[in-house]
């Protein structure tokens, strides 16, 4: 078996639902700009999701009910994030064990408040992992759930096998998650590497809608660019 069989084996019995391997030797300076010294040097990166239960997202319109907010909050949020942690410590451990160095970064984890990015972007590995791309939206569209996932990263020196290629955005012409946006954060625009990611969603409106709602409700939560898009309602219909 090669490592990244082995990885898999390893994660068999934690409930994930994507894993993917992402050659980022192309991605350093853009890694290191974001993330400083301590994500240089690491060659490649593994991306980890779980799906989101459709039970407790397509309730997302009724989001201002107590019940729905605290279930959406708890288990698609706060959960989920904790178990991502928990997977990425422990596959970090299994590969630091066989002596390759292995940095895990925190789910849903802002570490600049200016711009409300983080160390490194979970999304745009799995991006570059082949697991889906990057919608207008600014989530990670996968084809099977839309962008009905949350993800974690490890960044390795291990020598993994990476077969993968970024898939190409399939938003097109598509708008829901722009009508749909209450902070009208959402552009509209395509993702293209290398553009900012300011020409697609403007993250200041999204963060002062969810300032707006505090004190209004014990749960802030929003989710309706995640709830609308038609890759992850598609199983339904």
């Amino acid at each position: 078996m090669n490592l990244n069989t082995d990885i898999k084996e390893f994660l068999k019995h934690d409930a994930i639902d994507y894993i993917g391997f992402a050659d980022l030797g192309n991605y350093q300076t853009e890694l290191i700009r974001f993330g400083g010294n301590i994500v240089k040097g690491y060659p490649y990166g593994i991306s980890i999701g779980i799906a989101l239960p459709d039970s407790i997202v397509d309730h997302l319109p009724d989001r201002f009910d107590p019940n729905v907010a605290c279930e959406y909050k708890t288990h698609c949020y706060t959960v989920i994030n904790e178990r991502l942690n928990l997977i990425a410590s422990k596959t970090a451990s299994f590969l630091n064990q066989k002596g390759h160095r292995t940095l895990p970064i925190a789910a849903a984890e802002t570490t600049n408040p200016s711009d409300i990015t983080p160390t490194v972007s979970n999304k745009m590995i799995a991006h570059i992992a082949g697991l889906g791309w990057i919608g207008k939206n600014c989530l990670l569209i996968t084809p099977e759930h839309g962008p009905r996932v949350r993800f974690i990263t490890l960044l390795t020196q291990a020598p993994l096998a990476v077969v993968d290629a970024p898939i190409e955005q399939c938003c097109n012409d598509c708008m829901e998650c722009v009508k749909i946006c209450p902070a009208k954060a959402i552009k509209g625009v395509n993702f293209e590497m290398g553009k900012e990611r300011d020409e697609r969603l403007d993250a200041l409106k999204c963060r002062e809608y969810f300032d707006s709602l505090k004190g209004k409700t014990k749960w802030e939560v929003c989710g309706m660019c995640l709830y609308i898009c038609p890759f992850g309602r598609k199983r339904k219909a």
